[in-house]
């Protein structure tokens, strides 16, 4: 990949410069988030609940109503919110500036305009100061530049995640993004049980984390800043963390260890400007993993393997 081309498939993300859109976006995703999630079977992990990367946006992927099945498709290229279901209804609406309850209000109407019903708990999940959804009317902000930014760095972040994905025949998440913490992640098993998840995250339920962190993990992920990161950044952690974790030379330099986090960190920065994102990213998902399967001891030789090449 050329630089010109780097520069438009790894875009500027400054959080600073969109973290209210930012917020008002993830407010919206976990509104879509939490329909596919009333209306799906449970699945371990919490994998029934995400959503995933298009070449447009973000999709719930198919939902079942009945004997029917819809979808809701977030469009950054276009920027709409546009509801398909398998009668050959459609239904859509721009993505502008607006209230989290206006967002809302609209969506649960023209759902029910085609015939689907919603039932969702309205309280936010893993934010600060959740509001009620439908009584929301502090959040607002919708910057559709940075929306497609957003999505054009996890159009990227997925692709590498996928490469990475491969080599790995364990058991092991789909890429997905979690509305909740607003990331797109990988998350891979050792096979074994893990001791208990303390909990503790804000407005998640203590349960739904220790069924997610039941087994031993490595996970690795993109999160587009918050909090006390100002930053995007890529992440690496394990669960429960291995004795010399911490202290593991991981690549590429840019790299560190946050204590307060407990996890690897990777700028965004450093893969966007970095001759070879690709490379950059690839190594540090690789170095950040062999740390973690290395201290705890994983069988890597069952549950590796060298990642087969598209055929036709």
């Amino acid at each position: 990949m050329n630089t010109d081309s780097a520069r438009q498939a790894w875009p500027e993300l400054p959080y600073n410069e969109w973290k209210e859109s930012c917020t008002t976006l993830q407010l919206w995703t976990q509104i879509i988030g939490k329909i596919r999630l009333s209306k799906t079977p449970w699945v371990n992990h919490s994998w029934h609940v995400t959503l995933y990367v298009t070449p447009r946006g973000l999709t719930t992927s198919p939902i079942a109503e009945g004997s029917r099945q819809f979808q809701i498709d977030f469009d950054f290229l276009d920027h709409k919110l546009e509801i398909q279901v398998s009668d050959g209804a459609i239904r859509r609406f721009p993505l502008q500036p607006m209230t989290v309850a206006e967002f809302y209000a609209k969506l649960i109407e023209m759902l029910a305009e085609v015939g689907i019903g919603i039932h969702i708990r309205e309280r936010p999940n893993e934010v600060m100061e959740p509001i009620r959804f439908s009584e929301d009317r502090t959040h607002k902000a919708y910057d559709a530049d940075y929306a497609n930014r957003f999505w054009r760095v996890l159009l990227q972040a997925d692709r590498v995640f996928k490469r990475f994905r491969a080599g790995f025949i364990g058991k092991c998440s789909p890429v997905h993004f979690f509305w909740g913490s607003c990331d797109l992640a990988v998350t891979r098993f050792s096979g074994r049980p893990a001791p208990k998840h303390p909990g503790g995250f804000p407005n998640l339920p203590d349960p739904i984390t220790r069924e997610a962190y039941s087994h031993e993990v490595t996970s690795a992920g993109f999160w587009p800043g918050g909090g006390p990161t100002d930053y995007a950044a890529f992440y690496a952690y394990a669960y429960p963390v291995p004795e010399g974790f911490d202290a593991a030379p991981v690549e590429p330099t840019a790299a560190f260890y946050n204590t307060d986090f407990g996890e690897f960190i990777l700028p965004y920065d450093a893969v966007r400007t970095a001759k070879d994102p690709d490379a950059t990213l690839l190594a540090f998902l690789q170095s950040t993993y062999e740390a973690a399967a290395d201290a705890a001891d994983w069988d890597r030789a069952a549950l590796e393997r060298e990642p087969v090449p598209p055929t036709a």
